[in-house]
């Protein structure tokens, strides 16, 4: 057997050369059905109950915390659907394409959309220091000073997302140049929620202005060249962080959920010297925290990992 049939035959969802194309042409995939939407439905409805036990949860819910999403980043560390999400073949086996066997999961996040809200922001991200002003993750040889890598968002709709309710909106291409100098930090107002338009457009980023971080204060993004990612629920886009992308407002009757993991390898240190995460009006606590090792091995030990277990049972074990 050749090397690329066993490859075949070990990683049916790999990508393929046309698709890799794709890939490193434009910054993104998709949309790539990981579950179906009878199967998704069911999913999410046990998901939300879940999500109501805290006990577990890495992060507290308390004033500095419970304010905003911050609390609940990285509930795929004791909630066991998400915890399986991460892991999915059908996600991870794509990863392995782009990243290189050896991948940590270092965060999730819940992106809801009620009828009504704001869309977000055009925006890149590269070490995430945007609102914390401290890098969260640095690849090998970036610094505090020198930028460029990012992240693999996986974001996958745990509804159906349309134009109507707030669907993600992606510029091709646009992953190669970094229009965003995270280094110099955004001031947070949560007054200015859903309450600035910009370019006819309410947008926002959830008590943030991206366009503080704008190298060029007179750069403006060409919605012509934007598109939209129409998704059924079950549905994900894979997409480097660095490419170009927002969301458009909810003006519809139905509220849309996404849920974004995140990507590195091994080699990439994740919340290098910190032990605080604080943006969007919450600090939150990393002695709880623990990358998640989803595929391969982790020989450079740069980071804290999960102890693989999740409610007193195993945590999904990575393929090697």
């Amino acid at each position: 057997m050749s090397q690329e049939t066993f490859q075949e035959a070990t990683k049916p969802f790999a990508l393929d050369e046309k698709e890799m194309a794709h890939f490193k042409r434009h910054g993104y995939i998709g949309p790539i059905t990981i579950y179906e939407p009878d199967e998704m439905e069911q999913f999410w409805r046990t998901v939300r109950r879940n999500l109501l036990d805290r006990t577990h949860a890495a992060y507290p819910m308390d004033a500095e915390s419970g304010a905003t999403n911050i609390a609940n980043y990285d509930r795929h560390l004791d909630v066991g659907l998400l915890a399986e999400h991460i892991c999915n073949r059908r996600i991870v086996e794509r990863l392995t394409s782009i990243l290189g066997p050896d991948i940590l999961c270092w965060r999730t996040e819940f992106f809801p959309k009620y009828p009504g809200d704001e869309g977000t922001d055009w925006h890149q991200a590269d070490t995430f220091a945007n609102a914390s002003g401290k890098p969260q993750i640095l690849w090998p040889g970036e610094s505090e000073s020198r930028f460029g890598a990012g992240t693999i968002t996986v974001w996958t709709g745990f509804t159906d997302s349309t134009r109507e309710n707030g669907c993600l909106l992606l510029m091709p291409g646009t992953h190669r140049e970094m229009k965003f100098d995270e280094s110099k930090g955004m001031s947070y107002d949560p007054s200015r929620i859903n309450q600035t338009d910009k370019d006819g457009i309410r947008r926002g980023f959830f008590g943030y202005d991206y366009r503080q971080l704008q190298i060029d204060p007179d750069w403006t993004p060409n919605e012509e060249d934007a598109v939209p990612l129409v998704m059924r629920r079950g549905q994900c886009v894979i997409f480097w962080s660095t490419l170009m992308h927002a969301s458009l407002p909810n003006t519809g009757k139905r509220y849309r959920m996404g849920f974004a993991a995140r990507y590195v390898p091994t080699s990439v240190r994740v919340y290098p010297d910190t032990d605080w995460v604080e943006e969007y009006g919450g600090r939150i606590p990393l002695d709880r925290y623990g990358a998640v090792l989803v595929n391969g091995q982790d020989t450079w030990g740069h980071n804290r990992l999960t102890s693989h277990t999740l409610r007193g049972k195993p945590f999904p074990a990575p393929a090697t």
